[in-house]
């Protein structure tokens, strides 16, 4: 059931519950294993993934095998490889799912076939493009300027609820640190609220 999006469109998009069901009957769900590769890199799938339950994430592996965590998708968030969605271009990077998840598939055409039945739909589409860049300008500036503190205290604020689900090697990758330079600005940040 496509419920976790239907409620997301008439969240965001403030429309009909009628208009929303119109929307979601011929999007598919689908559950992944913990551990499943859902895109690999060289893929050219063209699916974008809404998050019912559990946690994907994307990442990159360099030429020493070493993987780069580019974003994480928990529960009613969307994720997708946008060249390979919209330009068929082989895929960059890989998606995984880190929790057992159960996906919403939305494909590349959903937004513009919906916009004869919401109009709105298009406007939405819009504004998660621009905050997917936006998001995407704040995180390079963040890994090009920021402390190691200053990457972990704002990766606590965008996914308050991951650091428990998420291995310390992940978030380190997300943050572009090693898990050893994590362990430190753990261990500091915990002292410095210990002497507040």
């Amino acid at each position: 059931m496509a419920t976790s999006f239907k409620r997301y469109l008439i969240d965001k998009l403030s429309i009909t519950e009628e208009q929303a069901d119109k929307a979601v009957p011929d999007l598919k769900t689908k559950f992944f294993k913990k551990g499943t590769i859902i895109i690999s890199e060289g893929d050219t799938k063209s699916d974008s993934y809404f998050v019912n339950s559990g946690l994907l994430r994307m990442f990159s592996m360099d030429q020493k095998g070493k993987e780069h965590v580019i974003q994480f998708a928990p529960e009613n968030w969307m994720i997708s490889d946008r060249n390979s969605l919209m330009y068929n271009e082989p895929s960059a990077y890989y998606i995984e799912a880190v929790e057992d998840t159960e996906v919403v598939i939305v494909d590349k055409n959903f937004f513009v076939n919906m916009k004869h039945v919401i109009p709105e739909i298009l406007e939405l589409n819009i504004n998660m493009l621009h905050n997917s860049i936006r998001f995407m300008q704040h995180r390079i500036n963040m890994l090009l300027s920021a402390s190691a503190e200053e990457r972990y205290l704002h990766f606590i604020k965008l996914y308050p609820n991951l650091t428990l689900r998420v291995p310390q090697w992940m978030i380190a990758s997300y943050l572009g640190i090693t898990p050893e330079s994590l362990s430190r600005v753990r261990k500091d940040l915990a002292h410095k609220n210990f002497k507040k």
